[in-house]
This record gives C-alpha cells, structure tokens and sequence, in this order.
C-alpha cells in the first residue's frame, strides 16, 4: 500500500513456499493478532488462519482507547491505550475496529471513533 493506506510497517507477503510445521499452542485471548478468520500478516509462517491482513497504521484518539476482547461494551477491556498511541488496524466491523500494537500483541477491540482519522495524530 502507499502512504495514504497506511502500510508503514513495511509487512509484506512472504516470498517462499509457507509450511506449519506442526501443532500451536492457542495464545491467550488479547494477545497475539489472531483469530480464526483473520490473522495479522507477520504470523503467516507461524499460524493458520483462513486470511491474512497486512495492517493499516492507525493512530488512538484525544480520549485514548480501550482494548477489549470481544467487539462489545460488555466485553472484558484488558488493556488501555493513551491517545497518540500508534496501533496497527486489522479489522473493522460496525462501530468496532481490531487493532493490535503489532505482530506480538497485545490486540483487541475498540471502538473506531476511539482512533484518530486516517492521515491524522491525535
């Protein structure tokens, strides 16, 4: 992606022929950007998951944000995150956005309006 979608984490597509090597141990929820259906591009070599996401650079928002483990209010929130902090954009749904810190975690979900807008510092 260029500068306007937010790939300045320099993750790529891996070059090579990709093999699992055998069993995973499942991380703890919050932690490693992974989930059955998508999982951050860095951990293609490491785990399966049926996509693969090259994040967008994201910045939190002036209120800062919370990372919770499940796109819900109710949901458990594991980590706060100070406005300015700079978070990598998995996903997004509805109003909530799966972000991570990067390919090693910690991840979450927040709200989108908790992020500063694409192009903008908080």
């Amino acid at each position: 992606m260029d500068e306007a979608g937010g790939n300045r984490g320099g993750y790529g597509v891996p070059v090579g022929v990709l093999g699992l090597a055998g069993p995973v141990d499942k991380p703890a929820p919050g932690t490693l950007p992974l989930r059955g259906d998508l999982a951050h591009m860095a951990l293609a070599g490491t785990h399966l998951a049926a996509h693969y996401v090259i994040p967008q650079q994201r910045v939190v928002g002036a209120t800062g944000a919370a990372l919770h483990l499940a796109p819900r209010a109710d949901a458990e929130a594991h980590h706060h995150l100070a406005a300015g902090t700079g978070v990598e954009l998995l996903d997004i749904a509805g109003d909530w956005a799966w972000v991570c810190l990067g390919p090693q975690g910690p991840s979450g979900y927040c709200l989108t309006a908790q992020l500063a807008p694409a192009g903008e510092q908080a």
